[in-house]
């Protein structure tokens, strides 16, 4: 199973967001893998490779717009389509 069209390449930052500044609708319809650390990662809202981060929605706590609260996690960041 190859795909014959091209992916765009990943940015730096991303976020599934589309209210977000780092929303990219061409990367995001695509199925894209965040690992930290060396793991697998299934819930990152954003991440950023340079700055080494990723954000990840907290279980119960909303903002008060009703969105979910986005915690931090640090260290090696590395974005992949599978």
């Amino acid at each position: 199973m190859t795909d014959t069209t091209a992916k765009p390449a990943l940015p730096d930052r991303l976020s599934i967001n589309p209210r977000s500044p780092y929303y990219v609708a061409e990367v995001i319809e695509h199925d894209i893998g965040i690992r930290l650390n060396g793991k697998e990662r299934n819930d990152v809202e954003e991440y950023c490779i340079s700055e080494g981060w990723v954000k990840v929605a907290a279980p119960k706590a909303l903002d008060r717009r009703g969105q979910p609260l986005l915690m931090t996690a640090k260290g090696t960041v590395e974005a992949f389509y599978r």
